[in-house]
């Protein structure tokens, strides 16, 4: 087991106090609060061997660098804004997903990403009803919303 150095508890206490997954680069950023001079390799390297023992995980989006979150979170989701590129925890589920599989195919796992804007990033929203019927439609997507 390694030991618990103080540039090993600034990168735990970075990626704890930020309650999102962080990016390598996000860890350094933050753990420099705590650790002046502390450099990147020292954060992936620290990374590999928290991940190695168990108390921090890595989160891989499609076509993204890993980011990393501590371990032990129950089954959950990831919602990446589009504009600020921050990723953040969904803590709620679908459930079963097998109906989407092709016919005769077993869904063993799933993983979720959702992408749009974060609370931060997000134009103000005005309340409006949509008239019943009304069909919106989205870039590859079209839904019918019902009242």
């Amino acid at each position: 087991m390694e030991r618990n150095t103080r540039q090993r508890s600034a990168i735990r206490d970075a990626i704890a106090q930020a309650d999102r997954p962080l990016l390598p680069q996000e860890v350094l950023d933050a753990a420099q609060k705590d650790v002046p001079g502390l450099g990147i390799a020292t954060v992936y390297r620290n990374l590999k061997v928290l991940v190695e023992e168990g108390e921090l995980q890595a989160v891989n989006l499609p076509g993204e660098n890993p980011r990393f979150e501590l371990a032990g979170h129950q089954h959950h989701h990831h919602f990446q804004c589009r504009q600020c590129l921050r990723v953040f925890d969904v803590h709620a589920c679908p459930g079963d997903l097998s109906r989407l599989a092709p016919q005769g195919f077993t869904v063993e796992d799933h993983d979720l990403t959702l992408y749009g804007r974060c609370s931060e990033c997000a134009p103000p929203t005005r309340v409006a009803r949509r008239p019943a019927g009304k069909t919106v439609t989205a870039p590859g997507h079209t839904h019918r919303h019902r009242s």
